[in-house]
């Protein structure tokens, strides 16, 4: 029987995106992703150490045969978000904004932790949040 986690495993976070070339040079120019491989239709993304794949959408297939792959119908009803921690969220929200990150408000203290949401094109939610201790 194969050991589930086992230390040589990795998790990758697959995200539909409407359009794989503008959200690579968003994920490249606002987060600060690298790219180890791109397709037409797809790209691998490193970032801090995890592996992040666009996908752009596509309908059912044999191995998924119910399952339909398409970007947030709604950026407001969200079911998974992707959080930065961060040691300043005030100097890390500064820095995302110059870059192009469009975030829902400032930075907000909220007694245990400092955070702030933000977008990507598609609509899925990333947050920064510093513990405040």
């Amino acid at each position: 029987m194969t050991a589930f986690p086992a230390e040589d495993m990795e998790m990758t976070r697959l995200l539909v995106v409407s359009d794989v070339a503008v959200s690579r040079q968003w994920y490249e120019e606002v987060l600060g992703a690298h790219v180890h491989s791109a397709y037409e239709s797809a790209c691998v993304l490193s970032l801090l150490g995890n592996w992040l794949l666009l996908v752009s959408g596509g309908g059912p297939t044999d191995d998924k045969p119910t399952v339909t792959m398409a970007p947030p119908a709604d950026p407001d009803r969200v079911s998974a978000e992707l959080i930065f921690r961060v040691r300043d969220c005030h100097g890390a929200y500064e820095t995302l904004r110059a870059r192009g990150a469009a975030f829902l408000t400032p930075p907000l203290d909220r007694g245990y932790e400092i955070r702030a949401f933000f977008r990507d094109p598609d609509g899925h939610l990333f947050e920064i949040s510093e513990l405040v201790t």
